[in-house]
């Protein structure tokens, strides 16, 4: 069984194989690393299964169905709009003498969720379980409508016995998401697991029911805005992928986009970016969840434009963005900012300090900024978060700015990457922003005050939609916001 790991996403495919032939569960969209992948194995592959109806990529079973000629097994109850093989709870696909696939029912992440226990001729070998039983946690359960969270839950709860108590404590579980994937309800643990490794750690099997729904429901987050537009492609049944290059753009043309507002994205790490770049790109770098965060950010079917350092980075960034459905890219380009600016009035630089720096302009050390920007999201923040801090998710920062305090920001996230494309957001709006590239974990360290939403109590609201600015203090010290559910 080989794993084909898709970790911008958080992602996993799976290639199971007798030596001869093969089965495929939930694979990605580019469907070349999948065929690669069983030419090297000298495997046919003829059989292809998803677990369920993906909210966070679109599928390349399909098309990997139709390039091969595999058998294409999807849940009966989801009813997708191509040919498929319709499957239900018990149903059984025989991929060959030695390997069979039995379809367990365990509906919680989706309505219709299947999972695949692969067998062979020595029995159980492990477990496909998809957005079910994850590593240490399950799959989210509010993917579907906050209507439904609640009682996909207790589905999710019962399904993960189900799993627990109907196969062998040994079988190893393969789940797809975990891996950093928002479709986790919370973070998954380890690279591994087997059931009876789940039952000691997992709260699915530890917890009681209630306890575990309660539990589940509270640690939910804001997901990616593209996940709306997922299920409906893989339900239709998506268009084979087209990884052809985007036309090339010269300086006139990058720079007649830029003053057009369009999005132009400078896939180059964020301490390039802070060197030089040109005004008015975002910097989103391919060391970090590229796709993940442009999904989110930008409009569905705006044009987007990819700047790099080299056209292999558009490539690959290309190729990590029809993984969520945004197909063709309004222009690339390839080269250093002197080499893509028309004149020197569009070079931009950016000021990068650390926590350190932060404590040493609490102490009148050094000046400090009028502004602390926080673009966490709401658990990160709540979990705990600088004192004085103001919070607007990255997220949401592109459509709040004017919410944001007049003066110099200086802007963090957890590691830097979020904090180096709300910087560059900010900058393209016309405000003064300062990168904090460092580690939050290094805070307490640095000697930053911190607080938590215990010791500042939240006020009203709900998950995804942040209070307005609250004055801090009898003082009117820093502003600060705050998410609750």
């Amino acid at each position: 069984m080989t794993v084909i790991e898709t970790s911008s996403l958080g992602d996993r495919s799976y290639l199971a194989t007798d030596g001869d032939v093969a089965v495929v569960v939930d694979p990605q969209r580019d469907v070349d690393r999948v065929l690669a992948l069983a030419g090297r194995l000298g495997v046919r592959i003829t059989h292809v299964v998803e677990t369920h109806l993906h909210n966070d990529y679109v599928s390349g079973g399909l098309e990997l169905a139709r390039l091969t000629g595999a058998r294409y097994g999807v849940a009966a109850a989801d009813r997708p709009a191509f040919e498929h093989v319709p499957l239900a709870d018990g149903d059984a696909l025989e991929v060959s003498p030695q390997l069979r696939l039995r379809a367990l029912a365990t509906p919680g992440h989706t309505f219709h969720h299947l999972s695949f226990v692969l067998e062979s001729h020595s029995g159980v070998e492990g477990v496909f379980t998809g957005g079910s039983l994850l590593f240490g946690t399950t799959g989210r359960t509010d993917l579907l409508g906050e209507q439904h969270a609640d009682s996909l839950a207790r589905r999710q709860h019962t399904s993960a016995r189900r799993l627990a108590d109907s196969l062998p404590g040994g079988a190893a579980i393969w789940p797809t998401h975990g891996f950093g994937s928002f479709c986790s309800a919370t973070q998954s643990s380890g690279d591994s697991s087997t059931l009876d490794h789940e039952r000691q750690v997992n709260p699915a099997l530890r917890l009681a029911e209630d306890e575990f729904v309660t539990q589940t429901l509270a640690g939910l987050d804001a997901y990616p805005a593209y996940y709306a537009h997922m299920g409906a492609i893989n339900r239709a049944g998506p268009a084979p992928v087209d990884l052809r290059p985007p036309s090339l753009a010269d300086a006139k043309e990058l720079r007649a986009r830029l003053e057009a507002g369009e999005w132009v994205v400078d896939l180059r790490h964020r301490t390039a970016f802070a060197t030089a770049h040109l005004a008015g790109t975002i910097s989103l770098g391919l060391d970090g969840s590229m796709a993940t965060w442009l999904g989110w950010l930008v409009d569905r079917g705006a044009p987007v434009s990819l700047v790099g350092e080299s056209l292999e980075q558009v490539s690959h960034a290309q190729r990590e963005l029809v993984r969520i459905g945004i197909d063709r890219m309004a222009a690339a380009a390839a080269g250093t900012p002197d080499e893509l600016m028309t004149d020197s009035s569009q070079r931009r630089s950016m000021t990068t300090v650390s926590f350190a720096d932060l404590a040493a302009a609490m102490r009148g050390d050094r000046p400090a900024p009028d502004v602390i920007l926080d673009v966490r999201l709401g658990n990160e923040w709540r979990d705990s978060h600088l004192e004085g801090a103001v919070h607007v998710p990255l997220p949401e920062l592109a459509h709040r700015v004017d919410e944001i305090p007049p003066g110099t920001i200086w802007v963090h996230c957890g590691s830097g990457y979020r904090a180096a494309a709300a910087a560059s957001l900010l900058a393209r709006a016309g405000r003064e922003a300062v990168l904090i590239d460092d580690a939050f974990a290094s805070t307490e360290g640095a000697g930053v005050p911190l607080a938590t939403c215990d010791r500042r109590p939240a006020r009203g609201g709900g998950r995804g939609h942040p209070d307005r600015a609250s004055p801090r203090g009898p003082e009117g010290g820093a502003t600060w916001l705050n998410v609750a559910h």
